[in-house]
């Protein structure tokens, strides 16, 4: 069968100013050919498919007019949420934060549980692939906590393990040192804040950036505290940071348990942490999958075909 749709104008533009990723995605998850002439889409295929093409594309409009950013992966994502029976409106609406124009909120039904957790609970654990947004999205929840006056300061920190190079070969001071690791969580704050107001928060302390070993031997009161990288702390390491947890504050803890490089035979926190506090009211476990991650398709098949090399060889790390 064939439909025809109308979209509105800043529908189609948005479609056809992105290379016609969208469609492309479109049609090879649902098996339809479509085709956009001016702002007339047309679908054709088998009535399910076209059914369920039509949906996608409603949800679609919706997001656009929403003044939500859309690309390829908002296919996958609007199609995970409907297989799952969620309201898209309920996951894409949930906007974490503002800033120039770009809104943050989760994309999958998990990122949105996630979310939802860190709102209800003290400590978090987020477990999972690479890209699926558990640092982002724990990064925008805290600099609206702190705009909001939730709390009164950041805490971003990471274990600096030595992935392949050795520490003591790199130029500089400790700090110095360490910056390589903690880059990523600076290039995070920068999307979410203009640059003078960052760097006035961090200078002010408002706002801090520390490899792990800074926490030993603090309490960290009215503080919003995100451990990144955790499947390269020690169990020693995980229990630190976890008893650094002041009044008024909230821990988010993220990591990917298939990406320790830790030695062999050194034991991951993350992974033993789960069997230890998965019992205790007050803290929350929210596991991704490959199914979550929203940055381009390939990531998610190379996250998967490892997953199964790992599985099929026996050689993934055991709890």
């Amino acid at each position: 069968m064939q439909e025809t749709l109308s979209v509105p104008n800043e529908v189609a533009v948005e479609l056809a100013g992105i290379g016609d990723g969208v469609l492309e995605s479109l049609r090879d998850r649902l098996r339809c050919t479509i085709h956009l002439r001016g702002n007339r889409l047309t679908i054709e295929g088998d009535e399910a498919h076209v059914g369920q093409a039509r949906t996608v594309i409603d949800e679609i409009v919706d997001l656009v007019e929403g003044g939500h950013e859309i690309g390829p992966s908002t296919v996958d994502a609007v199609l995970g949420v409907l297989d799952k029976g969620e309201d898209v409106r309920d996951v894409f609406e949930d906007v974490v934060w503002r800033h120039r124009g770009k809104k943050i909120a989760p994309k999958t039904v998990t990122q949105k549980r996630y979310v939802d957790a860190i709102r209800n609970h003290t400590v978090t654990f987020a477990i999972g692939p690479a890209g699926t947004g558990k640092t982002y999205l724990a990064m925008a929840l805290a600099v609206a906590a702190l705009q909001e006056r939730q709390v009164g300061r950041i805490i971003l920190t990471r274990p600096a393990v030595e992935a392949g190079e050795r520490l003591g070969f790199l130029p500089g001071d400790m700090l110095a040192k360490v910056d390589p690791y903690l880059r990523p969580l600076y290039d995070a704050l920068y999307d979410m804040l203009e640059a003078d107001k960052l760097t006035s928060y961090m200078e002010r302390g408002i706002i801090e950036v520390a490899p792990l070993a800074f926490m030993r031997g603090r309490t960290l009161n009215d503080s919003f505290i995100i451990l990144d990288e955790a499947q390269n702390t020690s169990p020693e390491q995980m229990q630190m940071f976890l008893t650094r947890l002041g009044f008024g504050s909230k821990v988010v803890v993220t990591g990917d348990d298939t990406q320790i490089d830790l030695p062999r035979d050194q034991a991951s926190g993350l992974i033993q942490v789960q069997n230890i506090l998965s019992t205790i009211d007050g803290i929350a476990f929210i596991r991704f999958s490959h199914e979550d991650v929203v940055r381009h398709k390939l990531v998610q098949r190379i996250v998967e075909a490892y997953k199964s090399h790992a599985e099929e060889t026996g050689t993934q790390r055991q709890k």
